[in-house]
């Protein structure tokens, strides 16, 4: 996730180390990577390039020249280099607008300067909280002292290695970015995952949430809903814990000795309202710039909780739980402390919560570096990763930081070489993040218009926490993924589409929120949680996200730091190294294609799977709606999708006009009034879920309608839908006019 940073301070000595001496050797990388390029550039045309590049790419008229650029660039990323990267970004706490943070800003404009793009450093001003003071503590009927909070996170250092950074003064207290202050005690109610259907059971169990404390476990929706969620059904604060049956001992051995959360550790996060939209609370739609006036600043931002909530460890929850009475929980609720899970609700235990924040407007940066296309106008590729951290941040978010410097030092080095894009890079390392997409979109905000022209959006954030790659992207830009991987050579054998495949035949969950409808390996929907939201739902630019997984038990705690990471991650870097490539892969290829690699068959081919989901969900529930209208308009899009893939295979001589068409068909998803209860995301086809946050809803005006039961909204939305679906076809019909 992005980050941000606070006050110009001289950069540090560390930050300054030049490169090793023996990297002016001619084995160093740098100078073999040259070499590589020079061979690969005085190849004859109808010889392939030394790479595992296919003969022909979707997008190219002739792909043999692009072969050869694609060799000559992934000779250069290098995984010694991005573990140097990785060290120098995660050896201080550098949470968002803090002076460490923006030492990392600095860092990563150093490099991109290095590396030849044109760099700016770009301030917002953005309302952010950090914690004055924290008290939580939990009581029984008697009155005694059942635990009194938060325990700092300590593993002993003595055994299998420990933390060495874990004590680090300026770590801050484990906190909820946008959880208000407050001061409440009241008994407690165990509410499971804290998930819509959870609160809704509880009533059923005639267990009420009103005026109590909320005990809820990390999982299966994102936090700022849990809060959303229990505000709507009257509590009075929440506690969020990180139950070992999801990412602790259950799972496999705690760190240090292995990669899962130990009993102290704590999952922080923002309880920002995402699904109502994401960013600076106060500018919802406006860019946040330093010189905004405070009359363009809303005073009660509506994507903020009213109740407080706090994150804690299983450590601080076992007492809690362990005291609970009332009914047991049904059965799905019982996690995996040694004890039977009771409902509470009760005077058996009763919490106080005293949480005291400094909400402050503080300054972050956003740092944008430029590559010039050669073509006429403002057809941008933009390629973003996030630095801020809540801690330390490996793996979340500077793995995927050290990964895109390294494909910006490969960019570098193609420009030293001749090459120029057609199509104008910007590589981008967002702030803030981490408070919710505060950095990312902002910037969105204040370049919309320039960005109806930006062809696509590439995203990593969690990008290394293992071997196992994944991806989530739009339907139109699915194959170009796959595509990519299959140039890149796996640390494991074979290219990194050959892994993925093995992976996902060995029996990858196929969650819900993946493509049925293709033959090939299963690539997610978007959801949110990352910079790719403000780009694709709230203007429209198709988008990807790219990572590599494995066993991460420290997410968002100080453990997820150098130490863990070079102990389970990827000791070697080798994974940092391929997710450079295919990082920029997906870069080069769509700055450079013919014709925009867009897959609009898939698209509607997807599309009309959705509605026919939803009309059988529609009548399962006993909705009367009229789907007529909305599965011929998606059955027109989906055959103008054929269509214009025909077109694409045969391209004019001069493309232009059909890559304006091609550009302009996702921006026919958007309407500009938004979702119900959430006109910030305007996007019809793909949007977080209102109650799920990080999980993607497809076409959620329409089945967000039919799960609350409101026929005439589903309908509305079905019209809405409609309108969309046909402006998309129509784009796509003019093609061929």
């Amino acid at each position: 996730m992005p980050t941000l940073s606070r006050g110009h301070r001289r950069i540090p000595d560390f930050l300054r180390q030049p490169i090793p001496a023996k990297a002016n050797s001619l084995t160093s990388p740098r100078i073999l990577a040259s070499l590589s390029l020079l061979v690969a550039l005085a190849l004859p045309a109808q010889q392939p390039a030394p790479s595992l590049a296919p003969q022909q790419v979707f997008g190219y008229r002739d792909f043999a020249q692009q072969a050869k650029w694609d060799a000559a660039f992934m000779a250069i990323p290098d995984a010694k280099l991005a573990g140097e990267h990785l060290k120098i970004l995660t050896a201080e706490p550098h949470w968002a607008s803090s002076p460490e943070d923006y030492k990392t800003a600095l860092y990563v404009a150093d490099k991109f300067k290095a590396a030849g793009l044109e760099t700016t450093i770009v301030p917002y001003k953005v309302l952010l909280n950090k914690p004055k003071s924290i008290l939580i503590e939990a009581f029984d009927a008697d009155g005694t002292k059942l635990m009194s909070g938060p325990t700092p996170e300590h593993v002993d250092p003595a055994k299998y290695g420990g933390d060495p950074g874990q004590d680090d003064p300026r770590i801050l207290p484990a906190f909820n970015g946008y959880s208000p202050s407050g001061d409440v005690t009241a008994p407690v109610v165990y509410a499971n995952y804290g998930t819509l259907a959870d609160f809704k059971k509880l009533a059923e169990l005639g267990v009420s949430v009103k005026d109590k404390i909320v005990l809820v476990r990390y999982g299966q929706n994102f936090r700022g809903v849990k809060v959303y969620i229990a505000q709507q059904y009257g509590a009075k604060g929440v506690l969020i814990y990180s139950d070992p049956a999801d990412d602790g001992y259950f799972r496999g051995d705690s760190y240090p000795k292995g990669p899962y959360r130990p009993a102290s550790a704590v999952q922080r996060g923002s309880v920002q309202f995402l699904p109502i939209y994401p960013g600076d609370p106060e500018t919802p739609g406006i860019a946040s710039t330093p010189d905004l006036p405070d009359s363009q600043r809303t005073k009660a931002p509506i994507d903020l909780a009213s109740i407080p909530s706090n994150p804690i460890s299983y450590k601080d929850a076992e007492p809690i739980l362990k005291a609970l009475d009332g009914p047991e929980t049904p059965h799905g609720w019982q996690g995996a402390l040694p004890f039977t899970y009771h409902l509470g609700g009760t005077s058996a235990v009763t919490v106080h919560m005293n949480i005291q924040q400094d909400y402050v407007r503080r300054t972050i940066w956003d740092v944008i570096g430029k590559v010039p296309g050669t073509e006429a106008g403002d057809n941008w590729v933009v390629a973003g990763n996030h630095r801020d951290a809540w801690v330390y941040g490996a793996v979340d978010p500077n793995s995927g930081t050290a990964a895109m410097l390294e494909t910006v030092h490969g960019i570098g080095d193609l420009l030293q070489h001749g090459w120029k894009p057609k199509r104008t890079i910007l590589f981008a390392s967002w702030d803030a993040e981490e408070e919710g997409l505060v950095g990312s979109t902002e910037w969105v905000e204040q370049h919309a218009d320039e960005l109806s022209h930006t062809v696509a959006y590439f995203n990593t954030d969690v990008s290394v926490s293992g071997p196992d790659f994944t991806a989530a992207a739009v339907p139109s830009l699915k194959q170009f993924v796959r595509e990519a991987t299959t140039e890149v050579p796996s640390p494991k054998g074979g290219t990194v589409y050959d892994q993925w495949k093995k992976t996902e035949e060995a029996g990858a969950e196929d969650h819900e929120h993946r493509s049925h409808s293709e033959n090939a390996v299963p690539i997610d929907n978007l959801g949110s949680g990352s910079d790719y939201t403000p780009f694709l739902q709230h203007v429209g630019v198709p988008s990807t996200d790219i990572g590599s997984e494995g066993p991460y038990g420290v997410y968002h705690s100080t453990f997820d730091d150098y130490n863990w990471f070079i102990k389970f991650a990827d000791p070697t870097f080798v994974y940092e190294q391929e997710m450079a490539r295919v990082f920029g892969l997906e870069v080069l290829h769509m700055a450079d294609t013919d014709v925009l690699p867009y897959d609009y068959q898939l698209y509607g081919k997807e599309t009309l799977g959705y509605l026919e989901h939803a009309q059988r969900h529609a009548e399962r529930a006993g909705l009367k709606l009229d789907f007529t209208s909305t599965l011929a308009a998606a059955q027109r899009f989906a055959a103008a999708g054929a269509a214009i893939r025909v077109a694409q295979l045969n391209p004019p001589a001069n493309p232009d006009q059909l890559n304006q068409v091609l550009r302009a068909t996702e921006e026919a998803f958007l309407n500009q009034s938004g979702l119900p209860h959430r006109p910030w995301y305007k996007h019809l086809i793909y949007a977080p879920g209102e109650y799920t946050g990080y999980e993607a809803v497809v076409i959620p005006g329409v089945n967000e309608a039919i799960a609350a039961d409101d026929a005439p909204r589903a309908q509305s939305q079905l019209t809405a839908l409609t309108e969309a679906l046909n402006r998309a076809a129509e784009i796509l019909e003019s093609a061929s006019k």
